[in-house]
């Protein structure tokens, strides 16, 4: 496996030691508050547990029985979900209403929700293209939960895996995506691709600890309909991809059996399982 590195990270109330392998892919994290050590990778126990030694008291680290959860009910079924349903959410709960929203069409008026209105566009965009994918072994949920005020666009789990999407409406611009960063026309760089490496990375434990295996999630990140898209090299394992390529991924297989496959996404349409995600 190579050198394992230990990154300490802090957040939310959250005080946990991140365990990564030479190539950045997540092995294992462990809380220093609760003392849960969560392992991707049973099989690189041993290693895990040298690289933590310097950080922890000796004794601490230890597997906890995977987490149960309650029956499935319609209020906490995801998959009742529609794409961009938690920004359309948010739009109705804090947006303008039908007055302010013609007077601001009117006047042509830049309005503070329209990045909101462009992201419910593109997250509505990508779920019609997803849709190619159902009946074909593979799954989809929409506006996956996270803890505090987050979400996932959207989780694709079937036979090449499993995917974390995040999804950017930038039609008609011009897409620079690098290691780190996303340029648009050329302008600032914004932090996008580490926000999706993040996301995978908490959607890999929370389900590897609810499936009782390791989970190895992908991020994504999609583009639609961008004026053009250049793929920097890309070293962080970021996938990037814009609408119209993306069906193109419905042929991978031989990652999942349909066992599998049916696990994850029992635990992964179950709103409880996010909770402490």
């Amino acid at each position: 496996m190579g050198d394992l590195t230990v990154k300490a990270w802090k957040k939310h109330g959250r005080d946990r030691l991140y365990v990564n392998d030479a190539g950045g892919s997540p092995v294992a994290w462990f809380d220093q508050v609760t003392g849960h050590l969560e392992l991707l990778r049973p099989e690189s126990r041993a290693e895990v547990l040298k690289a933590l030694a310097r950080y922890v008291p000796r004794g601490t680290t230890a597997e906890p029985p995977r987490p149960s959860l309650p029956p499935l009910t319609d209020a906490d079924d995801l998959a009742r979900n529609r794409p961009g349903a938690s920004l359309k959410e948010k739009l109705d709960a804090e947006g303008p209403g039908p007055a302010r929203r013609l007077l601001d069409a009117v006047l042509r008026r830049p309005s503070e929700w329209d990045s909101w209105r462009k992201g419910l566009e593109g997250e509505r965009k990508v779920g019609k293209e997803l849709r190619r994918f159902l009946g074909h072994g593979w799954q989809v949920l929409h506006s996956v939960p996270l803890p505090p005020r987050h979400d996932i666009d959207h989780l694709l789990i079937g036979p090449g895996g499993v995917f974390t999407l995040n999804t950017k409406n930038f039609r008609g611009r011009r897409i620079w995506v690098g290691d780190d960063v996303v340029k648009v026309d050329h302008g600032q760089g914004h932090p996008i691709p580490r926000k999706a490496r993040r996301e995978s990375e908490r959607a890999a434990g929370t389900l590897s600890a609810h499936c009782g295996f390791p989970v190895t999630v992908t991020p994504l990140l999609v583009f639609v309909r961008p004026a053009a898209l250049e793929r920097a090299s890309l070293q962080q394992g970021v996938r990037v991809y814009d609408d119209r390529s993306l069906a193109a991924l419905a042929h991978d297989d031989g990652v999942l059996d349909a066992q599998q496959v049916a696990r994850i996404y029992a635990v992964a349409r179950h709103r409880h399982t996010w909770r402490t995600a």
